[in-house]
């Protein structure tokens, strides 16, 4: 498929912190399959172990991102249900392992966090 935008796909990782934080993430995989530009693109998996943990560990969502990059994503976190909890936050994580926390409820400007996870994505600068 030969289209103008040439950007190879990039996967980010979602975790979810707070109160019920498994079901949550299943919460939120289930209200992101629902996106035509996500379905085929989600899958849960095992979080790796830091150093020192013994298992127990929450999954995270991986979501490998097209060529409509993570605001779409993002803007589909900022209307999921779970968000509506004060005690629930997202973890976005980029493969080079930088990250961003979205609290929508306590984020003035919903589009400024789009753009701080676009920059997640953005090629890191050398």
């Amino acid at each position: 498929m030969h289209g103008a935008d040439h950007t190879p796909p990039t996967e980010v990782r979602l975790a979810v912190d707070g109160d019920g934080a498994d079901d949550e993430l299943r919460s939120l995989y289930d209200w992101l399959g629902h996106e035509d530009a996500l379905r085929g693109r989600l899958e849960l998996r095992p979080r790796p172990l830091a150093e020192g943990e013994m298992g127990g560990v929450l999954d995270v969502l991986a979501v490998t991102l097209g060529a409509g990059g993570i605001g779409g994503l993002i803007s589909s976190v900022s209307t999921w249900p779970g968000l509506r909890r004060s005690d629930v936050k997202v973890t976005v994580t980029a493969a080079d392992g930088r990250e961003i926390t979205i609290d929508v409820q306590g984020a003035a400007e919903p589009l400024a966090v789009i753009r701080e996870a676009e920059r997640l994505t953005a090629a890191p600068r050398e």
